[in-house]
């Protein structure tokens, strides 16, 4: 551990918070579970108890490399995001920004083949099975209000 305690460090594009523990931290990057963040700091050897304003340069450096090549060290697939993905093949893992990205031009693709799940994200409806029948109403008419109207009409 390094003397120095920095209240902000700066991993992959994103800041976080130093007096959180090393995977909490790391969960606080887009795309990062606490099992995956468990993972890359045994790989990195890391001790998992210690505040992430206590990493050395070279350790968040290892982190990153980690973050960003999973496979290349050994990581299981199933602690990934993106497996067999679409266009490459391979077993990926998206962050932040690239993998809000990628999310949202899934949907789309899913709209323009007109799947089920697409036909449901186009109409704004629940897509994973949920039920409809008394959740899910935001942003239609309510009867109070209804009420409400037709009593200002009626004065």
């Amino acid at each position: 551990m390094s003397g120095e305690f920095r209240h902000i460090l700066r991993i992959i594009g994103t800041d976080i918070d130093g007096t959180l523990k090393a995977p909490y931290a790391l969960r606080k990057i887009k795309g990062i579970s606490l099992n995956l963040a468990n993972a890359i700091l045994k790989k990195a050897g890391i001790n998992p108890d210690v505040r992430a304003g206590f990493l050395t340069e070279t350790e968040v450096e290892r982190i990153e490399e980690i973050i960003n090549e999973p496979t290349k060290f050994g990581l299981p697939s199933w602690l990934l995001n993106r497996k067999k993905d679409l266009e490459t093949g391979k077993d990926i893992h998206l962050i932040s920004a690239d993998l809000v990205l990628r999310t949202k031009m899934d949907i789309e693709r899913m709209k323009e083949i007109k799947s089920w799940r697409g036909y449901r994200h186009a109409y704004g409806l629940k897509a994973r099975g949920q039920r409809t029948r008394t959740t899910g109403r935001t942003g239609k008419a309510l009867g109070v209000k209804k009420k409400e109207v037709i009593r200002k009409e009626g004065k």
